[in-house]
């Protein structure tokens, strides 16, 4: 039988680079999973958003067809920016007869990055929405 004098196993140069390889793959990735995260955080934000929605619908139905004064404050719903763990506010602006925009702003729970908006804009013609900051592809 013949004996191994060799012995198996890796460098430290060989190491060095595998370490240096996921150092510069995590660079890539990172940025990119922490922003798709924060993104999937926006869809509070829309749901709240869709039931404010509905909430202002209901209120312009009960003013004859009027959101001047439909508010944040007298809709048949609670604020979803008070509840437990929210991680957005809400408000109401620009009520007239034809529409009205509601915003919601990130605040600094879980890490988000505060000020970042997303914004629901009602008009005779139609809803269109928007974002700033982490959420400006929000369509």
């Amino acid at each position: 039988m013949k004996r191994r004098d060799k012995r198996g196993g890796f460098t430290l140069l060989e190491i060095i680079i595998v370490i240096i390889i996921i150092g510069v793959l995590a660079s890539l990735a990172l940025p990119r999973f922490f922003t798709t995260v924060e993104f999937s955080k926006s869809m509070e934000a829309l749901m709240s958003m869709g039931t404010l929605r509905g909430s202002m619908e209901r209120c312009y139905m009960a003013s004859s067809g009027s959101y001047t004064t439909c508010t944040l404050a007298n809709l048949d719903m609670e604020n979803p920016g008070n509840s437990p763990g929210a991680r957005f506010t809400y408000a109401v602006s620009g009520q007239s007869a034809t529409g009205y925009v509601i915003t919601a702003t990130r605040n600094t729970l879980d890490g988000g990055t505060a000020g970042d908006t997303i914004t629901l804009t009602q008009t005779a013609t139609g809803v269109t929405r928007g974002g700033t900051g982490k959420f400006v592809g929000i369509k």
